[in-house]
């Protein structure tokens, strides 16, 4: 059996993959300042480590280059590179970087289906192979019972050292089917094979609004070795309440990869954000964690100060910084989504 090990998002990274945003249609009469939304976070992820992105075609490049100047973006640790792309969610649509025995790094090229709900997704599914062609490693198509495997970065989060967490909402669902036939034990092959995984944490649902039906990268990621942080619903009547209790449950009983509980924080939810009748996925669960920095989705909402402080009490080697998301989560997403690291 192949042995690889997936390294946790707050081990050293060679770059942070982005996709400059070009598909309108994702932020439906709120694309306008979505550009300069990615100008924020570039601006603040070529502090600490280098970009690389991925545009549609020349004309794409140029305007990412001029929004990027007028917010005072360091371009010399951009790299621009011309893939195009059907949506810029990168976590999912793009590979996932591993590590082999002898610690030589490959490239994960997992089938990527749309999240089992739209068409248009055979420029977003060919991203590693034609990714391949810059980033010098080995690709590997993931297998299992003579089959190309579906898998979504957004619906995994790893500690580095063997622990895996998942929802049974994503991954077992009859309704949104990733791998038609697949069970929970299947998965969990799959994981160790490809992921260097020894114990599979699965949650349950995911929260209101998340059209990627139950992506754990907006309920529970692990902070450390130990510890994982996932979002609490105060509210009884809100609808997150009770998955989200659950969830909290699950966590509090579980054990890693060597039998020990974890230490489980509790993040707060934002108020409800609705927009055009639409409650949206807004979570501070969806950070990213880059070299010496962590960028945190923020929502003009009383708990944003709560999660900012939690977080950064979590991370005392990292600068927390918030991200006014309200406008970018019109896409279904933030900034977790977007992001792909490229581990050293």
């Amino acid at each position: 059996m192949t042995q690889f090990r997936m390294p946790a998002e707050w081990e050293k990274h060679e770059a942070t993959l982005l996709a400059w945003p070009h598909h309108e249609e994702d932020w439906p009469g709120k694309f306008e300042p979505i550009p300069f939304v990615y100008g924020e976070i570039i601006r603040h992820l070529t502090g600490v480590e280098r970009v690389r992105l991925l545009v549609q075609n020349s004309r794409s490049e140029r305007a990412a280059r001029d929004c990027l100047k007028r917010v005072g973006v360091n371009l010399s640790k951009v790299d621009f590179t011309i893939i195009p792309t059907d949506r810029v969610w990168t976590r999912d649509s793009g590979p996932i970087f591993v590590r082999g025995s002898m610690g030589k790094k490959a490239m994960l090229d997992w089938r990527f289906n749309a999240w089992a709900k739209y068409d248009n997704h055979r420029r977003d599914d060919n991203l590693p192979a034609r990714l391949g062609k810059f980033v010098k490693t080995q690709r590997i198509q993931p297998m299992y019972k003579g089959k190309r495997v579906v898998l979504e970065g957004g619906s995994i989060d790893v500690n580095g050292k063997g622990t895996l967490l998942t929802t049974e909402e994503c991954l077992l669902s009859k309704v949104q089917c990733r791998n038609p036939g697949f069970s929970r034990a299947d998965y969990e092959k799959v994981f160790a094979e490809y992921l260097g995984i020894k114990k599979v944490i699965w949650l349950g649902n995911g929260i209101a609004g998340d059209d990627t039906h139950g992506h754990v990268d907006d309920l529970a990621r692990f902070v450390n070795p130990t510890t994982v942080v996932t979002v609490v619903e105060k509210n009884k009547r809100d609808k997150n309440y009770v998955p989200l209790q659950d969830n909290l449950k699950r966590l509090k009983a579980a054990r890693d990869q060597n039998g020990k509980k974890l230490n489980v924080v509790e993040l707060p939810m934002p108020k409800p954000l609705i927009f055009e009748g639409t409650q949206l996925p807004a979570s501070y669960a969806n950070f990213y964690i880059a070299n010496k920095l962590v960028l945190v989705p923020t929502f003009n909402d009383p708990a944003d100060r709560i999660a900012l402080s939690i977080l950064a009490k979590l991370f005392p080697g990292r600068e927390v910084i918030g991200i006014h998301a309200v406008d970018l989560v019109w896409g279904f997403g933030t900034i977790h989504c977007m992001s792909q690291q490229i581990p050293a």
